[in-house]
């Protein structure tokens, strides 16, 4: 049977059989960081209508601005030469459903100690859109700083609606 890796390492081999998105730059088609949240249930590529090569996706638990969320833009707006950042949270999103502490807990049962970092709860998602939105746009070392816009998709919907902010 195998572990789950064992499963990813044979459907890599069926899928690099095909494989034709050779030859990409490493720089964007569309100069464009989406930073968005690690849930399986979003496809980034297929909800924005992206091939391979277009955009710079950043993905972690939350979708949250955090410091190596704004490493990660730094080098892909200097180095690599994106202007615009596209932050991209959800509805049903696990880290809405705890608070820090109870969150904290639950992966303390789980493993040998709680973790000693912010692990990112929010309760509402708008406001969490809204404050990492705030975090780019006060970051002196982006370059895009200014060009940010922030969302929530609907995870039973397929839709993406804008937050102001």
């Amino acid at each position: 049977m195998g572990t789950a890796i064992d499963e990813l390492r044979r459907r890599n081999e069926r899928y690099s059989a095909t494989f034709e998105a050779h030859g990409l730059q490493a720089s964007p088609e569309l100069p464009v960081a989406v930073v968005t949240c690690m849930d399986a249930r979003i496809e980034t590529g297929t909800v924005l209508g992206l091939a391979p090569g277009d955009a710079h996706i950043i993905r972690n638990a939350g979708g949250i601005v955090n410091d190596d969320v704004i490493r990660s833009l730094c080098i892909s707006q200097g180095a690599l030469g994106t202007r615009e950042v596209m932050i991209v949270m959800h509805t049903d999103c696990g880290l809405g459903s705890l608070s820090e502490s109870a969150l904290r807990d639950r992966i303390a049962a789980v493993a040998d100690a709680a973790p000693d970092f912010p692990l990112g709860a929010f309760t509402d998602v708008e406001s969490a859109v809204r404050a990492s939105m705030l975090r780019v746009r006060a970051c002196p070392v982006l370059a895009g700083r200014n060009h940010v816009r922030g969302f929530v998709y609907d995870v039973d919907r397929g839709s993406l609606r804008e937050v102001a902010g």
